[in-house]
């Protein structure tokens, strides 16, 4: 009984992430009421659970203040609110009053990386970064406790929320770290500080904030910014940017750079690789040792992205074979390629959903994906296109050159959606030509009518063009379930 006891009490502390005097003293505020010990994070009660910290974070849209009563109600273990504003809230209620929320979630976060042992890997790049964490985060796991951002939590609050999250008990990190525009990297990762620090590629992507693609590559190598001399940069050797990045790194004082890729030289190196339309099987040289992959999403885009997993997992210590047998198990993050089965009379038709984001680099290869795809007797392989956003005045061009792809793909129809959409649908030829809308939710219908059995389609866009909602719309109408692997 007594060995029991110790057992539940020392299980009870392993999920404590932290004590009140911790939280006190990690964010120079001031308790209220009698908050109880803190089990895990939360700024939206919608997610929250019993034991969580709430942080009252007041966004651009909302006032996490006005949500403290029911995250109370929901169990939150304390709230955390500003000081002019702790007033307005019930006397007794557990409170943490600082000067500022979002400030005070981000000094926990310096906490919670000042106490780990972990090793930390963090994530930033044009094209592939949620997909390149979640890969890691699997692959990691299989050595060691290991934690993760959540979702794409990689901006300004996401970035400080998922690293205060880090459990001390932890022994991998893996951190993914975006941008919109000049100097918005170098905060974030001061604070994540990793010890690997991971670009997956350079393309034009945010292009709109930018005067070229080589200020955008010194945007990405602000994540240079928080290794030390101690650090290692994992860079892709395929990508025309790779110099300016060395240099970046060079002049930062990286005291490592490890490229992956297919080129000669790279230190990562695709040896080998079989694109099959459900999955790859890859041989690489990582480092020196030779490592046979299989990974069950297609694309070489994804092999592309596993190449720097290999790498970063080689470097944080994690043991490399029982991560390439974890990346067996690899399934897509929810609208980054996952496929669904849509249930039509005399058979069923796969849809893909690519509709999280769409720049012209993933839209390309998305589009090389659905061309090797396979479809049913009477079946085709088509595209269902929405904006791709923030490209700037090249963004015309940029669309409307995604009709080679097409062509080179042997896509069989198109559907567009958006304004910036009608350059391509322009340059489309007729027979390819399946629908054009100025909204996705005007395109639902069309594309509806125009499925039968055997069909493949693939929805993509960026997320502002609205195309989740519309591959919503087909999974209701078509009753879609998961499709086998």
């Amino acid at each position: 009984m007594t060995s029991q006891l110790q057992t539940s009490l020392a299980d009870g502390a392993a999920a404590v992430l932290y004590t009140t005097d911790e939280m006190v003293a990690a964010t120079a505020g001031t308790l209220s009421g009698a908050p109880g010990a803190v089990r895990g994070l939360s700024i939206d009660t919608r997610t929250l659970a019993p034991g969580d910290a709430f942080f009252a974070i007041t966004g651009e849209n909302s006032d996490g203040h006005a949500y403290v009563d029911k995250a109370l109600a929901a169990g939150a273990a304390l709230c955390v609110v500003a000081a002019d504003r702790a007033g307005t809230f019930p006397a007794g209620a557990p409170l943490l009053v600082v000067r500022d929320v979002l400030a005070a979630l981000v000094d926990l976060a310096r906490a919670a990386r000042a106490r780990t042992t972990a090793r930390i890997v963090a994530v930033t790049g044009s094209v592939g970064k949620t997909s390149t964490k979640e890969a890691l985060r699997l692959a990691l796991a299989a050595d060691g406790e290991t934690h993760a951002s959540a979702a794409s939590y990689n901006n300004h609050w996401g970035v400080p929320l998922s690293l205060a999250r880090l459990p001390r008990t932890a022994r991998y990190g893996v951190f993914e770290v975006g941008m919109n525009h000049p100097g918005e990297i170098t905060p974030l990762v001061e604070l994540v500080r990793p010890h690997v620090a991971v670009i997956t590629t350079v393309e034009a992507v945010h292009a709109a904030y930018f005067t070229g693609i080589e200020q955008i590559a010194d945007a990405k190598a602000e994540i240079f910014d928080g290794l030390g001399a101690d650090g290692v940069a994992v860079l892709n050797a395929d990508n025309p940017l790779l110099p300016r990045l060395r240099m970046r790194a060079d002049e930062k004082g990286v005291g490592r750079i490890v490229t992956f890729g297919a080129a000669e030289g790279a230190d990562v190196r695709l040896k080998e690789v079989a694109l099959q339309p459900a999955g790859s099987v890859a041989v690489v040289d990582v480092l020196g040792t030779e490592v046979t992959l299989k990974v069950p999403m297609p694309g070489r885009h994804v092999v592309q992205n596993m190449l720097a997993v290999l790498a970063a997992v080689k470097l944080a210590g994690a043991d490399l074979a029982l991560a390439a047998l974890a990346l067996a198990r690899l399934e897509p993050p929810p609208g980054r390629g996952r496929p669904l089965t849509l249930a039509l009379a005399g058979g069923g038709a796969t849809l893909v959903d690519e509709s999280y984001n769409a720049n012209p680099a993933s839209m390309c290869a998305a589009l090389d994906v659905l061309g090797r795809a396979p479809v049913g007797p009477k079946g085709r392989r088509i595209a269902v296109l929405g904006d791709m956003l923030e490209l700037g005045p090249e963004s015309p061009a940029h669309h409307a050159g995604l009709a080679g792809p097409i062509g080179a793909a042997g896509i069989d129809q198109v559907y567009c959606a958006g304004p910036l959409m009608h350059a391509l649908w322009e340059a489309l030829p007729a027979q390819r030509r399946g629908g054009y809308a100025e909204h996705a939710a005007q395109l639902e219908p069309m594309v509806a009518a125009a499925i039968r059995a055997g069909d493949t389609l693939m929805v993509k866009g960026s997320n502002g063009s609205r195309m989740g909602p519309l591959v919503k719309g087909l999974v209701e109408r078509f009753r879609a379930a998961p499709a086998p692997a």
